[in-house]
């Protein structure tokens, strides 16, 4: 599996285990959905995660949104595909390959949140380029920026 454009870098002699994965655009407000993930040194992502199992992107998609923030989402539109190596915080080396679509916010629910560490914020789409721990992400937010 090769994603049309690689992010990140991976150190020589490490093997990084491929992961399919998603993640999602959803604005509100002229704002950008994203979780600040607090972990030994906070940072912020796109909502998203693993595709498990059979799971196609679009039902990853929604099931991460739920676990990570409370929101459900309909996906609309894969925006663009990409590579991200990076060290999940274990510090198992990974490439998560997939899409990042944009998605519309149905209905938001607190409590059917799962990850106790992860915090729905709703960043300027400026700040959230400078803000994003992963570059994948920061450039499909700019391709959406620029393409709407």
């Amino acid at each position: 599996m090769r994603p049309a454009l690689q992010f990140g870098h991976a150190d020589p002699g490490v093997a990084y285990v491929v992961r399919p994965a998603t993640f999602g655009l959803v604005f509100r407000d002229g704002k950008v959905a994203c979780v600040r993930v607090t972990r030994d040194t906070p940072y912020h992502d796109l909502p998203g995660g693993a595709v498990d199992g059979e799971e196609t992107e679009p039902e990853a998609l929604v099931r991460e949104f739920v676990e990570e923030t409370g929101m459900t989402v309909r996906p609309l539109q894969r925006l663009v595909e990409a590579g991200q190596y990076f060290r999940k915080s274990d510090d198992s080396p990974v490439n998560n390959i997939g899409g990042i679509w944009t998605a519309e916010l149905l209905s938001l629910d607190p409590s059917t949140k799962v990850e106790d560490d992860h915090e729905l914020v709703w960043l300027d789409p400026l700040t959230a380029l400078s803000s994003l721990r992963h570059d994948a992400h920061a450039w499909a937010l700019t391709v959406w920026l620029r393409r709407r």
